[in-house]
């Protein structure tokens, strides 16, 4: 086909992929450099200037309800290979565990990062701070991926509120890279499968409001950080060998694929303030469609007041395609439009 696009439409290309399902669009082209000392001034520029490329690539008619991207920058820090921030359909994440699985087999796999070693590290600056990969090859190819995440700690525990429509439900709130209300499906009389979908996504955004509508959360360090991402939903698993299934319900409704790296990052944080694992103890928990992710304490240590864990969590990834997206100025839709 010789058609090419006019000279006045944004091109935008991309790469995608999933970790355990979860998809991740990763923006390789079209993009002018994004200024910015850290990476929260980065995506705050990316906000401001280019909003309209999250829409458009994450909603439809491109993308879906529950699409996820990122976008690679320069890094912030002397040591860094690159940074890196994400979106999503309400906007932007502070940390993403899937994607972090995801970016190292994307990048180590194409080339767009080179390293020769048969088990590579690779050191992203987030909008929550480093974070360190390190991916492991078989003939050449990244078949897992290991991260050590930003330290993790428990925000509220055994807290109980009344949510409309379904009464006094108890939660713990955790930071895993992102803040998160956790809850039991059995007090929730819901099953942790696809067939539940709605139910879930109804169950997570009614208790996220009722939470952010009472309760105050700080980041100890980073005022951006500071707010409820999502609701994590906890119950029993599959398969008898694992320790858990969850379904995380983020942003505007949107549901992991995954079981959430960020999230089994504050369940390692709640569950060893609870004294329900030890250090160096690893943790299998399902996601909703039964994909795993692998948890564990590295180390323990101090962030501002909290004692907070250094999770190290395990998972795989897979490349799914390559996509040339075109932006036509005329187009009545071009900023997209979701449906949930």
């Amino acid at each position: 086909m010789k058609w090419k696009p006019p000279s006045n439409w944004k091109v935008i290309e991309t790469l995608d992929g999933h970790a355990a399902g979860e998809p991740l669009r990763l923006i390789t082209k079209g993009l002018p450099d994004i200024p910015g000392n850290t990476i929260l001034q980065k995506r705050q520029y990316f906000r401001q200037h280019f909003d309209v490329i999250r829409t458009g690539l994450m909603w439809e008619p491109r993308g879906h309800a529950d699409m996820y991207g990122a976008v690679i920058t320069d890094p912030v820090t002397e040591d860094g290979d690159f940074g890196v921030f994400f979106l999503h359909n309400e906007g932007y994440s502070t940390m993403c565990g899937h994607a972090i699985i995801a970016l190292a087999k994307m990048t180590l796999d194409t080339g767009m990062v080179e390293k020769n070693e048969d088990n590579p590290e690779l050191k992203m600056d987030t909008p929550a701070g480093r974070v360190k990969a390190t991916a492991f090859r078989k003939n050449g190819k990244v078949r897992r991926v290991s991260f050590l995440n930003v330290p993790s700690f428990v925000y509220l525990k055994d807290q109980q509120i009344q949510v409309p429509d379904l009464g006094w439900v108890n939660y713990d709130i955790g930071f895993g890279g992102a803040f998160y209300a956790f809850c039991q499906a059995e007090e929730l009389d819901v099953l942790l499968k696809p067939e539940h979908f709605h139910r879930l996504i109804f169950l997570g955004r009614s208790i996220k409001k009722a939470v952010m509508d009472s309760v105050d959360i700080k980041h100890p360090l980073e005022k951006e950080l500071g707010f409820l991402y999502g609701t994590i939903i906890t119950g029993p698993p599959e398969k008898k060998s694992n320790h858990s299934r969850n379904v995380c319900v983020f942003a505007d409704g949107e549901v992991d694929r995954s079981p959430t790296g960020t999230g089994v990052s504050a369940r390692a944080a709640i569950h060893y303030s609870k004294g329900e694992i030890k250090k160096g103890e690893t943790l299998v928990i399902e996601s909703i469609i039964g994909t795993e992710f692998k948890v564990s304490v590295k180390d323990v240590t101090k962030l501002g007041p909290y004692t907070a864990v250094i999770p190290e969590v395990t998972g795989e990834a897979s490349i799914t395609g390559k996509h040339r997206f075109y932006f036509d100025p005329d187009d009545l839709l071009k900023k997209g439009f979701i449906l949930r």
